[in-house]
């Protein structure tokens, strides 16, 4: 007989974080409930977990109350690219605010620990660098991308209020981009659209000059930091920044996708999207305090596993 330990909630468990994450609680022994309505996620990125005794998989939109008996949750419910978020605006505000609402509403209902995934987004453009959790941020809330930082911003206030008002055991994680296996190949992220370009021969388009910087995180480090983040003491609540403190020009990271790729790829540039930040780099220093955690995997190292991955879908 298995021994079981918690009961855990996904919300967006067959995305590309939240398939890694499942897998991850499930080789711990957690009864693990995925989650998941599949607008950006995929049922191949946990097929491989549906024979698990303690995986279960429920479509289910968190825009719509949910009743479960869990101990845990994640709620990493929510598009995550700018291509796919924009594609219905509303909805994903809907996603992060009504999201938040029924999820935190579910944990109150059966005292559940709950974790959110926030975003570097909250920090919008930034003015300070690197960006520590005490910076409110620049963000423009008509935008484009408003839709996202605004949501995931008002996902953050509603935790903090439950925590105030319910008492809720609370914990707000901001992410900073992350990358592997599993990322969406259209998701119109950096890393996903150099490597699909590279590896078809096509022109790498770099927005702006390439001077902008991002701090790129592998997959498995996040999930690291997550899983030590829940298990804090109550008092823990966050924010705290989980990413990469090391920062690459977006015209570094295309070089590098060529060399490794052995492509012949040219690289072109073409106008900066509105309200594209010119600059991203986290401050962990509260998570390497709170969470002994910091990333272990350079980029090269990760890179090579998500262009085999790529490769391998291609």
């Amino acid at each position: 007989m298995k021994h079981f330990n918690k009961r855990v909630l996904v919300t967006g468990g067959a995305g590309f974080l939240g398939s890694h994450l499942c897998e991850r609680l499930v080789a711990a022994g957690d009864d693990v409930l995925c989650l998941d309505n599949f607008f950006t996620g995929n049922k191949q990125n946990i097929a491989h977990l549906l024979g698990e005794p303690n995986f279960e998989l429920m479509r289910h939109d968190v825009t719509f109350p949910l009743y479960v008996e869990v101990d845990e949750i994640y709620n990493l419910a929510c598009p995550a690219s700018p291509v796919h978020y924009q594609f219905d605006p509303v909805q994903t505000t809907k996603t992060s605010v009504h999201g938040a609402i029924n999820m935190l509403g579910l944990a109150k209902r059966v005292r559940a620990k709950i974790l959110q995934a926030s975003t570097s987004e909250v920090y919008g453009d930034p003015k300070v660098h690197p960006q520590p959790e005490s910076y409110w941020g620049h963000v423009n809330p008509i935008g484009f991308r408003a839709c996202y930082d605004e949501g995931k911003r008002c996902a953050e206030t509603l935790f903090f209020d439950y925590r105030r008002q319910h008492g809720l055991n609370i914990k707000v994680a901001r992410i900073f981009n992350t990358y592997g296996p599993r990322m969406h190949p259209n998701d119109g992220r950096v890393v996903s659209n150099f490597i699909m370009q590279a590896l078809r021969g096509e022109p790498i388009t770099v927005y702006g000059d390439g001077g902008q910087t991002r701090s790129f995180c592998y997959v498995d480090d996040l999930v690291e930091a997550f899983v030590r983040f829940m298990a804090t003491e109550d008092a823990v609540t966050g924010p705290i920044n989980l990413g990469n403190s090391t920062e690459f020009t977006i015209l570094q990271l295309a070089e590098t996708v060529i060399r490794m790729t052995g492509s012949r790829s040219e690289i072109i540039f073409e106008p900066l999207p509105q309200d594209d930040p010119m600059q991203r780099k986290p401050d962990i220093t509260l998570a390497k305090k709170l969470l002994d955690w910091q990333p272990a995997k350079a980029l090269e190292e990760g890179l090579e596993q998500t262009i085999s991955y790529f490769r391998g879908h291609l």
